[in-house]
């Protein structure tokens, strides 16, 4: 019997139906059952810092005094007057860093030549008349930029100081320029010269700064080799003596020992302590002490008390939690520090770490899941972060009555 127009169209709306469905099951079930799986949930974790018992070293509460230690150029500790107090002969080694800045020398260069001037020699002759420390020159001779330091830094040579300043940058006035500049470059800016010898009570800084200021001193190798000498002949005869040198038999290279009215006992120091079987460089400041006793008193203390006190302490240990990976077939795993690092300080680090999560569907446990970074004073410090349990797949029930973040994933794959 003919098919009436009304049975075709039923018998074509039928067919087209059933071709949808057998398209959309010969889709669905390849996308759901073996098409890639919507990528877990990243949450990224702070775990708390770890507890270190810790304490710096002994310093004396009168005066002002800083320490930091190696590479950091965070001061670690202070004690005493917090403001700025004058700086007596230290100012001379902030004019070293400075001059040092601005012509260079490699270490053991004699450098540029230096001739001595008329107004050189005039300072020299009224430093003389005013029982402060100087170094003879006379007017016409030729010395390198090294005996100049050399006079300055082991001699504490007022009438090189000035001399120095006029030849590197034109003046005193033009030194005080080029000094302020520097401080505020290497963020001292609580310290201020209004000489190039610190005999003016104005010319002052903070123990923070000047521990900063004593630790960039024996960073600067020029620097460094010339304080390790106990005395140098400097201009072919004249011997200058390491005024600096105080308690070598206990590890302790002097950087500058000086005395003013105004500023007290000042010194600036590194020595060296032994930590967990490393040696450890630590840098200090002891400003407006008021006598030898009590410097050495002082010193004895802080030498003894240093290794004693310091000790690695852990930036991050392995095992940490810094990731929760959470599925959303419903397994987690977490992302885990790979190894532990620490650094030699006496307070837990604070630095908050930057952490890089990496993108993760199924994988072993132990699969790489990002890393962590610590911006740390002494330089950055990146650690790796592992999976620490398997995510598995799901299985193809999940997979099928699951099909809107199956499809998603799906269709994100194709782009």
């Amino acid at each position: 019997m003919p098919l009436t127009l009304a049975h075709r169209i039923r018998r074509g709306v039928f067919v087209g139906l059933g071709a949808i469905i057998i398209l959309a099951v010969g889709i669905y079930g390849p996308a759901t059952l073996v098409g890639p799986l919507p990528a877990a949930t990243a949450t990224v974790l702070n775990p708390a810092p770890p507890a270190v018992a810790s304490s710096p070293p002994t310093l004396p509460q009168t005066g002002a005094s800083g320490i930091s230690v190696g590479d950091d150029p965070t001061v670690l500790a202070t004690a005493g007057q917090a403001d700025a107090v004058p700086l007596g002969g230290t100012a001379k080694v902030i004019l070293a860093l400075v001059v040092l800045d601005a012509k260079p020398v490699d270490a053991g260069k004699p450098g540029p030549s230096i001739v001595v001037t008329a107004e050189d020699y005039a300072g020299y002759v009224d430093y003389i008349a005013n029982s402060a420390r100087a170094v003879s020159f006379i007017t016409g001779e030729s010395w390198t930029e090294r005996e100049f330091l050399q006079a300055i830094l082991l001699g504490s040579s007022n009438n090189h100081s000035d001399a120095l300043a006029r030849w590197a940058f034109g003046s005193v006035d033009g030194y005080l320029t080029a000094a302020k500049s520097w401080l505020t470059k290497n963020g001292l800016a609580s310290t201020t010269v209004v000489d190039a010898t610190g005999l003016s009570g104005d010319s002052v800084g903070t123990a923070s700064d000047l521990t900063r200021v004593a630790q960039l001193a024996f960073e600067n190798p020029v620097i460094a080799e010339i304080m390790a000498e106990p005395s140098a002949t400097v201009n072919k005869n004249r011997v200058v003596n390491n005024l600096a040198t105080y308690l070598p038999e206990q590890g302790v290279t002097g950087l500058s020992l000086s005395y003013t009215d105004q500023a007290g006992l000042c010194f600036l120091f590194s020595v060296t302590v032994t930590v967990a079987g490393n040696t450890v460089p630590v840098y200090g400041a002891l400003l407006r002490e008021p006598d030898y006793d009590t410097l050495h008193q002082d010193m004895v203390a802080l030498v003894a008390s240093a290794p004693l006190s310091l000790k690695p302490t852990p930036v991050v240990t392995a095992g940490d939690t810094f990731i929760r990976y959470d599925t959303a077939w419903g397994q987690s795993a977490e992302g885990v520090a790979l190894a532990g690092d620490d650094r030699m300080r006496w307070a837990p680090v604070t630095t908050e770490p930057v952490v890089s999560a990496a993108q993760v569907t199924t994988a072993l446990a132990g699969t790489t899941a990002g890393s962590v970074a610590f911006d740390l004073p002494g330089g950055p410090l990146t650690v790796p972060l592992k999976l620490s349990a398997p995510i598995t797949d799901p299985g193809p029930l999940w997979r099928l009555t699951h099909p809107v973040p199956v499809i998603q994933a799906f269709l994100d794959s194709r782009h």
